[in-house]
């Protein structure tokens, strides 16, 4: 009788709901003071970008260049000013962080032995890769809406309601220009998406989370620089960063939707990759 129950308890014990390694993944990641602390400095952003604008507009010389155009044009349009910190961020810094969260999701936890634990648990590899993928693909959302909301909130509190309009010149509604920045904010995300992805192919190879940040730092510089030379034109289209100025294009109307289109099918790509290089590793890794 009792080796009859034993028999029947051991299948239960064999599958653990994911939605309680979810948000088990969830409190680990912010409850790091870490976590913490880059939310908080991100939130800062469009506040210090706001401030700057509201200061400079008496000696504000006319429109730039480039990001310099679109932050002038922010200093008198409250839809601008959301979607400029993005912009600007989505070239450095949320990648930078999106591999900080990849970096402590795998070799984090394998550098301090606490991964072992989950490899003893009755979990299988692919769902521990799961949880993972999902507690950074969380944790990217939430960096991303929170600078949208403090953008909002900042481009109001300089300009108001009656300035939300368009680079093409169009008043929009409060209500579609919310629509815009929300459109805005979900292709960033998708676009930090497939860059978790490929963090996360490199966490699930190394040990140390720095790598990880460094191997992100130097892909998005590399990129960089390759679409500046034309002589590797062929090789443009496979780079993640191609559409990244399309993200611009929200802000007209009507909205242009080939090169947000093609910047999301880019970033389906690399998230379906990434994550088969990161099963295909942590599936056969010995340890």
């Amino acid at each position: 009788m009792t080796a009859t129950m034993t028999a029947d308890a051991a299948p239960a014990r064999l599958s653990v709901p994911l939605p309680r390694l979810y948000l088990a993944e969830l409190r680990w990641i912010f409850r790091r003071p870490r976590t913490l602390v880059v939310l908080g400095l991100l939130a800062l952003i469009p506040i210090v970008v706001a401030i700057g604008l509201a200061l400079g507009r008496s000696t504000d010389n006319g429109p730039g260049n480039g990001g310099d155009a679109l932050f002038t044009t922010a200093a008198g349009n409250a839809l601008v000013l959301p979607i400029a910190t993005l912009v600007v961020t989505l070239n450095l810094l949320l990648p930078l962080t999106t591999a900080m969260s990849a970096g402590d999701a795998l070799a984090g936890e394998l550098s301090h032995g606490t991964l072992r634990g989950w490899l003893l648990a009755p979990v299988s590899r692919g769902r521990l890769l799961a949880v993972k993928a999902l507690g950074v693909a969380t944790f990217t959302l939430a960096a991303v809406v929170l600078m949208s909301v403090v953008g909002v909130l900042a481009g109001l509190a300089i300009n108001g309601t009656g300035s939300l309009f368009t680079l093409s010149g169009t008043t929009l509604s409060f209500g579609a220009a919310l629509g815009k920045i929300a459109i805005a904010a979900g292709w960033v995300t998708l676009q930090l998406w497939a860059i978790g992805a490929v963090a996360l192919a490199v966490s699930a190879c190394t040990e140390h989370p720095m790598l990880v940040v460094v191997s992100v730092l130097a892909g998005t510089i590399v990129s960089a620089v390759l679409l500046l030379l034309s002589a590797v034109a062929w090789l443009h289209p496979f780079l993640l960063p191609q559409s990244w100025d399309s993200l611009v294009d929200v802000l007209r109307d009507p909205m242009p939707g080939a090169g947000l289109a093609e910047g999301a099918v880019r970033a389906v790509c690399y998230v379906v990759i990434g994550l088969s290089l990161a099963y295909a590793r942590i599936t056969t890794k010995d340890g």
